[in-house]
């Protein structure tokens, strides 16, 4: 178990402690599941309530926070602040480079220093993987894959031939990264598919989810942006471009040839048609539908998606419309009786 003082914590996240400095933490947690050792974190009056009275040893809250009842770490970002500390308490599991022996190598394996080739991992010809990458069990290497320094593959994980992944790039377990793009052209009743030669580029502190399908490009490339984050079940088609520090969450779906910009957030469960530009800065509410381009900075949800605003207002209107419906049955059967009495 690893145990740190709450100065030794301070100095990492760069705040300041507040109480004994030398208060042991052996653990970071959630404020209802914490014990004697833990520290937690409050950014708001009444998470800060609630964290006092746990069972934690300390807290790491606002600035301006005073006369506190456990030792504090006072920092402008509680959140950031508290993930710090949860990395440094919690660090990558060790291993030991090598290759293990049950493993298939192919041919001009090209490994740097410090490399990790798991149990029944296998590995095609012409690979390089950079220094510190770590190949977990179970892992499919194609041909004339790139693999930068630093990168964690996780198990049952499939890299097919020609994919080239930057440095310090995490892949979970069961995703799928390079195969064929949904490709296909009609001759009469029958569907003739178009080969997918391309291939697919994904950048450095790229972090990608379980189960994940990344296809690779008809011809050219797919291509994921440094710093992008793709939550679990995400499928991004061939020919796709994202762009650099995007959130994509869970069950999106982006269709062929669709360009996305830097910093563009996907909510769960939203998608796009094909051939679709979406600008920089970009929001898209879970479930939403793109049908058509989005300038930078769109903020958007519904089917198909608009501005949110007008989509908030579209929905009220929904709400309302039993209520109309009454109103205007009941003005009908006004305008039939005046009618009848003017016959």
């Amino acid at each position: 178990m690893i145990s740190k003082s709450l100065e030794e914590l301070a100095v990492l996240v760069g705040g300041q402690v507040v109480g004994d400095p030398a208060t042991r933490i052996s653990g970071a947690t959630d404020i209802g599941d914490a014990r004697e050792g833990d520290i937690v974190f409050a950014e708001s009056p009444k998470h800060l309530e609630q964290a006092l009275q746990s069972a934690a040893s300390a807290v790491i809250a606002l600035p301006d926070t005073e006369n506190s009842a456990k030792p504090l770490i006072r920092t402008a970002n509680p959140r950031l602040a508290f993930a710090r500390v949860l990395e440094a308490l919690n660090p990558r599991p060790e291993h030991q480079p090598g290759i293990h022996p049950t493993a298939s190598i192919g041919a001009n394996l090209q490994a740097g220093d410090g490399v990790t080739i798991g149990f029944n991992a296998y590995v095609g010809n012409d690979v390089v993987l950079g220094d510190d990458v770590w190949i977990q069990p179970l892992v499919y290497i194609g041909d004339n894959v790139r693999i930068g320094s630093g990168s964690v593959i996780h198990p049952s994980v499939v890299i097919l031939g020609n994919v080239t992944i930057g440095e310090n790039v995490t892949v979970h377990p069961g995703t799928v990264i390079g195969a064929d793009g949904f490709g296909y052209t009609p001759i009469g009743k029958q569907h003739f598919k178009i080969p997918q030669v391309g291939t697919v580029i994904i950048g450095d502190d790229v972090e990608i989810g379980a189960n994940v399908t990344i296809d690779r490009a008809r011809t050219g490339r797919t291509v994921i942006g440094n710093g992008t984050k793709i939550d679990n079940l995400v499928h991004i088609a061939h020919n796709v471009t994202i762009g650099e520090n995007c959130i994509i969450v869970a069950q999106v779906g982006i269709s062929g040839s669709v360009a996305i910009g830097d910093q563009v957030v996907f909510g769960g469960q939203s998608g796009t048609k094909d051939h679709v530009t979406i600008g920089d800065g970009s929001m898209v509410c879970a479930r939403s539908g793109i049908i058509g381009d989005l300038p930078p900075g769109s903020f958007v949800s519904g089917y198909p998606a608009g501005p949110h605003k007008e989509q908030m207002r579209v929905q009220a209107a929904i709400l309302r419309l039993p209520e109309l419906m009454k109103t205007i049955r009941s003005l009908e059967r006004r305008i039939e009786a005046l009618e009848e009495d003017g016959e």
